[in-house]
């Protein structure tokens, strides 16, 4: 059986990082999906590497959102991810409900664009938040997952057998990925409760703010995780006046 494993990243640059550690470990790039907030437009002037193809999501170079185009076509997820130029080749912008500025690639994209309209023509819960939901994500993952991506963050999503579900999840969590269990908690500890397609996106000022505050948690996690040094340990301070020295009129 195959099931899909996702996980948010605070940026597209973790994201990707992780995307190239997927590929290189040999995971199908046609098994893979990214999702990721465009509001600080990383996506625009973005180039197939040493091609002279179009922007990513446009590789003929035409002008048209081939990603988006596909999607709304049908077409397969080999044709919208652009053969061998690997997922980014597929990489294009596309509007889904209550984000804000999107770039996607992908079996998820292609997904997402169907279920938004679906949701339009009075069908299920459409956009990012069906798709996620139709991948067999639970109703609350699929909400902090969409709300992830709303705040800035980037979702990479990889179809796996069950056999090799563990090499996957830990090639992405090695990479800074986030679980919807963990920032969920997170999330509602400020009082949110449901990704809201109908709410306002965030800003560029609110979603640098939401990183610099994740980025600082994981400062803060690091500095701790590092080994304590007991004081015996450094002679040089017991002797030269550190920190291991006698406060001056205790000795005895």
């Amino acid at each position: 059986m195959t099931r899909t494993i996702t996980r948010l990243f605070d940026t597209h640059t973790e994201a990707l990082r992780a995307l190239d550690d997927l590929e290189r470990n040999g995971v199908d790039h046609n098994r893979i999906s990214l999702v990721s907030n465009n509001t600080d437009n990383w996506h625009e002037g973005h180039r197939h590497a040493g091609s002279s193809q179009g922007p990513l999501g446009d590789p003929n170079g035409d002008g048209e959102n081939d990603v988006a185009d596909g999607s709304r076509k049908g077409a397969t997820t080999g044709a919208l991810l652009g053969g061998a130029g690997g997922l980014l080749a597929g990489l294009g912008m596309l509007a889904i409900p209550g984000l804000g500025p999107v770039v996607a690639a992908g079996w998820l994209a292609s997904t997402a664009v169907g279920a938004a309209a679906g949701a339009a023509a009075g069908g299920a819960a459409g956009g990012l938040l069906g798709a996620l939901k139709e991948a067999g994500h639970s109703d609350a993952e699929a909400h902090v997952y969409s709300e992830g991506v709303r705040r800035g963050g980037t979702l990479v999503s990889v179809r796996v057998d069950d056999d090799d579900a563990a090499r996957v999840q830990q090639i992405l969590d090695d990479q800074r990925g986030v679980d919807a269990a963990v920032r969920g908690d997170d999330y509602r500890a400020q009082g949110w409760s449901q990704f809201d397609a109908s709410s306002q996106p965030y800003s560029s000022e609110q979603i640098a703010a939401e990183r610099r505050r994740y980025a600082e948690g994981r400062s803060f996690e690091a500095d701790r995780s590092e080994p304590y040094e007991a004081e015996s340990d450094h002679p040089d301070r017991r002797s030269s006046g550190g920190f291991g020295s006698p406060i001056p009129g205790t000795e005895r």
